[in-house]
């Protein structure tokens, strides 16, 4: 069915999709997954044929590899193109420890498909991988503009400072564009930001784009889909604007844009519920008392009446949820909460088992403190949203929530680290901090079970995004006032 644009991928579940992929991608595959799972058997037929595609499935199903598969089997096997033409294909991430981890991630199908193309006797190309995002090194950026690497993974932001850069010229052989995580970016301005970046990628590119969107917890679907493949630019008029009074190129306008057609997009809906074991544990037996003033002993008259402090009670039994799992990530809304919380766990334990992880820590800190969680010899990290979405932190064996979180989506996303594969389940407690922030856990937490995530809606219109644009695009290049 296609409306306006738009195409839902309901279709039945093809028997062998991996009959789509050279010899040695799937020898690959096979001796690495049992099979399939349910986005990559609705997805790679729509990737393979070109379509842009939107992809919706629960966390640890795939949706990464669905979307990199077909590419990493294109780029390895199809002629290779003259070195100034390499960079083909775009990954863009909302978050830089995302991107990252995705250049971790697919060292392994390089490498195990090389290996099996080698043991096939089958001719292949390696491909290379560069990242751009605000910590890329000066030498990295250089070294990209003389000799572009075949997948290039950045951010919203970086793209855009490509995009007005010297650097664009190795972006003009683009040809997919991965949008990881699209949910945390439809509703925002940011996003409105990257569309239009998007937009002039495409006409640097000068050919349509196939763009494939990613993410566990995206409502409405066709919201998300018109966001992703964008709208289809509108026939150019013939006749003679300059000699039209302006009331009619006015009407025009506003007749062109009153209802845009959008590209196609293959809407893939692999969503199922979330398996989650998730419960909320009160730190105290009667949070009433902490609206009881406690009055000091006899002391300075300058002393006043403190409130009792939660904290007392939620530390210890962090500490006890630490030493009992394995791998533990703590979730807090602000990054002060995430240092001093894993200060005082560190206290009390009296050695160093968790540590804090937030976007104003180093670069290289980052690193290192996700390395030493994936090799097991930190147990656990306190984080706010950095690392919420998609990132694959090794063996999280549960969740914490310290508060009620910033909505059902983002909710459903952290708790959904744990557990981080096809199949699992993720366990996941929340501590609310307060009676009103019970009500709102409650509440949250009803939501999640039920997979309810909100509704997201891209901003009309947000011309101060605009503005921002058209100065960069003009700053670039002399532009036809109708073609911009």
């Amino acid at each position: 069915m296609e409306e306006n644009g738009l195409a839902s991928a309901l279709c039945p579940m093809p028997t062998d999709p991996l009959h789509l992929f050279h010899p040695p991608v799937r020898a690959w595959f096979d001796a690495v997954f049992p099979a399939p799972t349910r986005p990559q058997q609705l997805g790679w037929p729509a990737i393979a044929r070109g379509a842009s595609t939107l992809i919706l499935a629960p966390t640890g199903t795939g949706k990464t590899l669905a979307a990199f598969l077909w590419c990493i089997n294109r780029l390895m096997f199809a002629p290779v193109p003259p070195r100034a033409e390499r960079c083909r294909v775009l990954y863009i991430s909302p978050i830089k420890a995302l991107a990252v981890d995705i250049e971790r991630n697919l060292r392994s199908p390089l490498v195990g498909i090389a290996q099996a193309a080698r043991t096939q006797g089958v001719a292949f190309h390696e491909p290379t991988i560069a990242i751009r995002t605000g910590d890329t090194p000066a030498s990295e950026r250089a070294r990209f503009a003389r000799h572009p690497a075949d997948i290039l993974i950045t951010t919203p932001e970086s793209i855009y400072l490509l995009l007005t850069s010297n650097a664009r010229e190795a972006l003009r052989s683009i040809e997919t564009v991965v949008l990881d995580e699209i949910h945390a970016l439809v509703p925002t301005k940011r996003g409105s930001h990257l569309a239009l970046s998007l937009e002039r990628l495409e006409a640097l590119c000068g050919h349509p784009l196939q763009r494939i969107g990613l993410s566990a917890t995206q409502r409405p679907l066709d919201e998300v889909a018109r966001f992703l493949g964008g709208a289809a630019a509108a026939p150019a008029s013939k006749r003679d604007r300059a000699a039209a009074p302006t009331a009619e190129i006015l009407a025009e306008f506003e007749s062109a844009n009153a209802a845009p057609r959008y590209r196609d997009v293959t809407i893939v809906d692999a969503g199922a519920p979330k398996r989650i074991d998730l419960r909320i544990e009160v730190p105290l037996d009667d949070m009433s008392r902490l609206d009881d003033l406690v009055t000091l002993p006899s002391g300075p008259a300058s002393q006043a009446p403190v409130r009792p402090s939660i904290w007392s009670a939620i530390h210890p039994k962090l500490l006890e949820l630490v030493r009992a799992h394995t791998s533990t990530l703590i979730f807090v809304n602000s990054r002060r909460l995430a240092e001093r919380i894993s200060g005082a766990v560190n206290e009390l334990a009296g050695e160093t088992l968790v540590r804090a992880h937030h976007g104003s820590v180093a670069a290289d800190q980052r690193k290192e403190i996700e390395d030493r969680l994936k090799m097991g010899t930190l147990r656990g990290l306190v984080a706010t949203s950095s690392l919420e979405l998609g990132i694959d932190m090794g063996a999280i064996d549960l969740v914490v929530q310290i508060e009620s979180p910033p909505s059902v989506s983002s909710g459903m996303q952290r708790v959904g680290r744990a557990s981080h594969h096809v199949g699992g389940t993720s366990a996941a407690v929340i501590f609310p901090k307060y009676r009103g922030d019970l009500v709102a856990c409650a509440a949250i937490t009803r939501a999640m079970s039920a997979g309810k995530v909100e509704s997201v809606h891209y901003p009309r219109n947000p011309l101060d995004v605009l503005a921002q644009q058209i100065v960069a695009m003009v700053a670039m290049d002399p532009w036809d006032a109708n073609a911009l």
